[in-house]
């Protein structure tokens, strides 16, 4: 998959067939649609396209709300879409003047002019343009005059639920990955750096891998302990910075894959401060700062609680690793 972060890197095609979105998660709804595209294009002898954008056109939108989490960074949402076969990513940053076109000139001087648009796949909810105010009807009859077709994707749903980025965020902030690897079709995941903490675990018995995400804007879930696997480099040596506009680190890895339990929140019983993301690595020993990590979600275990102390804390954690090996046990 070829990756443009800008309109002017990309080549006007004979035959594109595009898609439209952020795709934040790019959960089963989107791979609907994806799927549909990438097949449209094989079939027509053409070569499937998406168009998608960063920041987040939310970010820009309401800059003041910092409430807004992304599922996935724009690097994994890279390396997603391309695990699904796509042939192009156009990576347009989103600007309130991008924003302010007419549902008319963004069809022309982009679909049309720029990209050499022949068929667009949409979702049944796509806007697009000044206000939102561009639509499935006016690319209909945009298409007749630019020869265009276009094609709807209607609401998938499962378990009667309509799939959204909203309803898996939501799920994720109160811990339910369960339920967001439904929605997703894949279970959600964190990828950032270890760095040191103050090795308080070690002191008793269960020393953690703390981890430093640099996206200020990824989603972290909700605070407890979740039973994870964990995916680190086949070497030992310090990984090398990697910016957020380069191709997407997660694919880089050639991992070795662990079995842990993983800690998200303030650590109330020693007065913690700050919030963390801590992993406890099973059957692991070696010194990995400075590593790219990744940390699958595959259970919520329990909600994050004040102890009365680090005896009572080493208890807990004695007992949460047992119900993690009895997960890892029931799995395939």
């Amino acid at each position: 998959m070829k990756i443009y972060h800008n309109l002017s890197e990309f080549q006007k095609l004979d035959n594109a067939v595009v898609t439209i979105g952020t795709f934040d998660g790019v959960h089963f709804g989107h791979q609907k649609i994806i799927n549909q595209l990438v097949a449209k294009a094989k079939a027509d002898g053409g070569e499937s396209v998406i168009l998608t954008f960063f920041p987040h056109p939310r970010m820009i939108i309401d800059p003041e709300n910092q409430e807004l989490k992304m599922i996935s960074t724009i690097n994994e949402k890279a390396e997603i879409l391309k695990q699904l076969g796509v042939d192009h990513l156009i990576i347009t940053p989103f600007t309130r003047d991008f924003s302010n076109q007419l549902p008319e000139d963004y069809i022309r001087n982009i679909l049309v002019n720029h990209i050499g648009t022949k068929h667009i796949i949409i979702g049944y909810d796509h806007r697009f343009g000044k206000d939102r105010t561009g639509n499935l009807s006016i690319l209909k009859t945009a298409g007749q005059h630019f020869d265009f077709t276009v094609e709807e994707i209607m609401e998938q749903d499962i378990h009667d639920v309509a799939v959204s980025s909203t309803k898996i965020r939501q799920a994720l902030l109160a811990g339910d990955v369960n339920l967001a690897a439904d929605y997703l079709g894949y279970p959600f995941s964190i990828f950032g750096r270890v760095i040191k903490g103050d090795k308080i675990g070690r002191t008793i018995g269960f020393p953690t891998a703390n981890i430093f995400v640099e996206e200020t804007y990824k989603l972290i879930p909700g605070d407890g302990i979740y039973a994870v696997t964990v995916e680190l480099e086949a070497t030992t040596s310090p990984a090398v910075p990697k910016a957020e506009s380069s191709m997407p680190s997660v694919k880089k890895l050639k991992p070795c894959i662990f079995r842990g339990m993983a800690y998200i929140g303030q650590r109330p019983t020693i007065n913690g401060m700050t919030r963390n993301i801590e992993v406890n690595i099973f059957d692991f020993d070696k010194e990995i700062y400075g590593q790219d990590i990744k940390m699958n979600f595959l259970k919520f275990l329990r909600h994050d609680v004040k102890f009365t102390g680090l005896e009572a804390l080493t208890q807990q954690l004695h007992t949460d690793k047992a119900a993690t090996l009895s997960f890892f046990s029931t799995q395939p």
